[in-house]
């Protein structure tokens, strides 16, 4: 919390900028991307909305703090890693799902914040940006995936952005209903859908991913 006076040393302007940090944070977690004021910011910090344009001159460099500070956090979060090819592959969607309450904010924030990019081209392109290169990344696992032949032939970019679609859509079914779609059933769901990847047609011969 502020106890008052401006920082007079490089240790202690650190320390505010990790009290702001997580005063940001809280409010994003507690009121979604649209509750993110200057004003609900300072009342977290138990600060003034003077000290913060210290750090904010503006609504915009606010929001693309938070935003920078969001990614931070979700790159930060541990990250499953139970080897290669299919089992990569379930471990990077895994990672998306609001599995643990840490994880269930940082996807709260995400999606709260979507309105906001959609509203600013300069945004959206970047979260276009962000997008794309999480689908690469699962291209890459499914394609090793296929090497191992533990899913059929296929376009691997094409099988990705179909998988990125469905966790996304999960992710936005289990924020909305936490209740109907525990962690537990957001693991069985995306393991049924897994299995359809790799589910024998009804000649016997495994589907296609594409079919």
């Amino acid at each position: 919390m502020y106890r008052g006076g401006m920082p007079r040393t490089k240790g202690d302007h650190e320390a505010r900028r990790r009290d702001v940090s997580e005063a940001v944070w809280q409010v994003m977690a507690a009121r979604g991307f649209a509750g993110l004021t200057l004003r609900a910011v300072a009342a977290e910090l138990g600060a003034t909305t003077g000290l913060l344009t210290h750090y904010f001159p503006t609504k915009r460099a606010l929001v693309e703090y938070a935003l920078d500070l969001l990614e931070q956090r979700t790159l930060s979060r541990p990250r499953r890693d139970s080897g290669k090819g299919l089992a990569a592959l379930r471990d990077g969607l895994l990672d998306i799902l609001p599995l643990t309450p840490e994880a269930a904010d940082s996807n709260r924030i995400w999606v709260s914040s979507w309105d906001a990019a959609l509203s600013d081209p300069d945004l959206s392109t970047g979260y276009a940006h962000k997008y794309a290169v999480s689908r690469d990344r699962l291209s890459e696992q499914v394609a090793a995936a296929q090497e191992l032949g533990e899913l059929p032939p296929g376009d691997p970019a094409e099988i990705a952005a179909g998988a990125q679609s469905f966790v996304l859509g999960l992710v936005v079914q289990a924020l909305f209903a936490p209740a109907a779609f525990p962690p537990q059933r957001q693991v069985q769901l995306l393991d049924d859908y897994l299995a359809t990847l790799t589910a024998p047609d009804r000649s016997g011969n495994r589907r296609s991913a594409r079919s």
